[in-house]
């Protein structure tokens, strides 16, 4: 059983930053691929981008490409998600995942992640 506790989220101006923390618990923390995702109102949840349980490979959306930047440190099970040039379409609850991924291809599916968190909210301005 994996917890996932999502934090960092807030109220930021366009071309601004945040980064978000993702502190997990449970033993094989280290062993699992990990996800952001996010969902603005009246959208279906996306993929924004993961890294695999060593941090030796990251998937990236296109659209957060170049901006946002995935890394782990299992010592600490946190996850982070550094997000840079922030744009008001970034807007959107964001989401830590967590599973057991060993197929490049499952990194951007939802529906391949065991554990979710509660989502911390993110809203640029413009």
């Amino acid at each position: 059983q994996v917890q996932l506790i999502e934090s960092g989220g807030g109220l930021v101006q366009a071309g601004g930053s945040l980064r978000l923390s993702c502190a997990a618990s449970g033993r094989t923390f280290s062993s699992y691929g990990m996800g952001w995702f996010r969902q603005a109102p009246g959208k279906e949840r996306e993929f924004v981008v993961a890294i695999d349980w060593s941090g030796g490979s990251t998937y990236y959306a296109d659209s957060v490409k170049g901006r946002f930047t995935i890394s782990r440190d299992n010592g600490k099970k946190t996850v982070y998600l550094q997000m840079n040039s922030l744009k008001p379409e970034d807007t959107a609850v964001y989401y830590c995942a967590a599973a057991p991924i060993t197929t490049r291809a499952d990194y951007i599916r939802s529906d391949k992640y065991t554990y979710w968190g509660q989502g911390t909210q993110v809203t640029v301005s413009s």
